[in-house]
């Protein structure tokens, strides 16, 4: 109900509203919701120098997280196939910037979780629409040119 108040302006009230939501479902033990959360998190429009990304930075290291340690028997679906396809089919506002956001959740699910057979990128969209996955280097390159200040920093720390 928060997040929907605020999402036509996506402040930094919206920002930290998406962060609490997604910590409140992770504890009701509801992590793939969690993690649909923080996609929501990085939607916000924010100049990048908020008090709250200090407070709050951006949550890729909350995604790692979440994942290494997710619920046993607790859905999650595929992080992976989830942020392949929402890097290829983000609409709206700053849709650039929320793509290479989606790509950088792309990788970190696919290092935090491991396993490709259980949690395997989405083959037939590859193959159906000559999708070429970019490189890290360049999902990099872009969140650090068109991301929030400092956020390609939390995105490295996230990485190792």
């Amino acid at each position: 109900m928060i997040t929907r108040a605020l999402g036509p302006a996506k402040c930094d009230r919206y920002y930290f509203a998406a962060l609490c939501y997604a910590q409140s479902l992770w504890r009701e033990g509801k992590p793939a919701q969690a993690i649909l959360q923080l996609n929501k998190a990085f939607m916000a429009d924010l100049r990048g120098d908020e008090e709250i990304l200090q407070r709050q930075p951006p949550p890729y290291g909350v995604l790692v997280w979440m994942l290494r340690h997710r619920p046993e028997g607790r859905f999650v679906g595929n992080p992976v196939r989830h942020f392949q396809h929402l890097a290829t089919r983000v609409s709206g506002e700053r849709k650039e910037i929320r793509a290479w956001r989606a790509w950088a959740c792309f990788y970190l699910s696919q290092q935090a979780l491991g396993d490709e057979q259980e949690f395997p990128p989405d083959y037939e969209q590859i193959a159906a629409d000559g999708l070429v996955i970019p490189a890290w280097d360049e999902v990099v390159m872009q969140i650090r040119d068109r991301g929030w200040h400092r956020e390609v920093d939390a995105l490295l720390e996230a990485a190792n």
